[in-house]
């Protein structure tokens, strides 16, 4: 799993998320889109890495972006954006002040939730 879209930010597949995150802003002009949920069947289809990259071109576009990691059994976007595994999202659900552990990416306008 890499970050194609700070690796390589001129390659096709690059260009490829920044046409998804284009096509996304425009599927709901009326009202726009706040939360994006990316799931699948099976594991080791790709979410991770689809969704790390997605995120990095939103904050890129100038979008306050906060990614969570909700993959419970093999949580993998913590080792993406070179971020502490805890506090995480279990934490969060576990915690009485119920504050959120949001972690800086070296990605700016990018947060994330372990």
């Amino acid at each position: 799993m890499t970050l194609i879209t700070l690796t390589d930010p001129r390659s096709p597949v690059s260009e490829a998320y920044r046409t998804l995150r284009t096509n996304l802003s425009f599927s709901s002009l009326d009202e726009p889109i706040r939360t994006l949920v990316v799931t699948s069947p099976a594991p080791d289809e790709g979410k991770s890495t689809t969704v790390a990259n997605l995120a990095v071109t939103m904050a890129q576009g100038g979008r306050s972006t906060i990614v969570v990691d909700c993959d419970l059994r093999r949580p993998a976007l913590h080792k993406l954006f070179d971020c502490q595994a805890e506090p995480g999202l279990t934490n969060l659900l576990l915690a009485e002040d119920g504050q959120p552990a949001l972690q800086q990416t070296p990605v700016e306008g990018l947060q994330l939730l372990s």
